[in-house]
């Protein structure tokens, strides 16, 4: 194998293990940490999930037209992240009713359902729910989303390059 595909699949890995990273920490501040994400946090999540998908295409054919279509997939959930970013400093406003993750209804009876006590109730996302260096989880999203970007873009590069 040639110097350059090489290069180009440890930068489409590299990519995939960040949104992978991310992922993993979403679902560790849920799971672990206690803390219900909103709506836009859970839109968040999908872009790194079709980045993951497309890492792993690009590894096994690493060609610039699979890194382009991850670095779109990362630019889009940072896109999402400002958005979230914007509404939770009243930069602007949207019309969203921003509800939690969903219980699991299968394992709760009718009244239960009704009951205001059971569940998660609703996650604003308005409402910052841990934050580090004054910046929400939506920010740090959008930052290590633009970097990914940078990493994918870097692996369109490499793979365009002649060997």
């Amino acid at each position: 194998m040639d110097k350059t595909r090489m290069q180009t699949r440890m930068l489409i890995a590299l990519a995939g293990a960040g949104s992978a990273a991310l992922l993993l920490g979403a679902f560790g501040f849920q799971y672990l940490g206690g803390l219900a994400p909103c709506a836009m946090c859970l839109w968040q999540r999908w872009p790194h999930a079709v980045a993951i998908a497309l890492a792993a295409v690009g590894i096994a054919l690493p060609h610039a037209l699979v890194a382009v279509a991850g670095a779109a997939s990362v630019l889009t959930g940072a896109g999402i992240a400002l958005l979230h970013t914007g509404v939770e400093r009243d930069w602007w406003t949207l019309n969203l009713a921003c509800t939690g993750g969903a219980e699991d209804l299968g394992a709760m009876d009718v009244t239960a359902l009704l009951d205001p006590t059971q569940g998660a109730g609703i996650v604003l996302c308005t409402e910052v729910a841990w934050s580090f260096l004054g910046l929400s989880m939506a920010s740090w999203n959008g930052l290590a989303s633009l970097v990914l970007a940078g990493v994918w873009i870097a692996a369109a590069w490499s793979s365009l390059k002649k060997g």
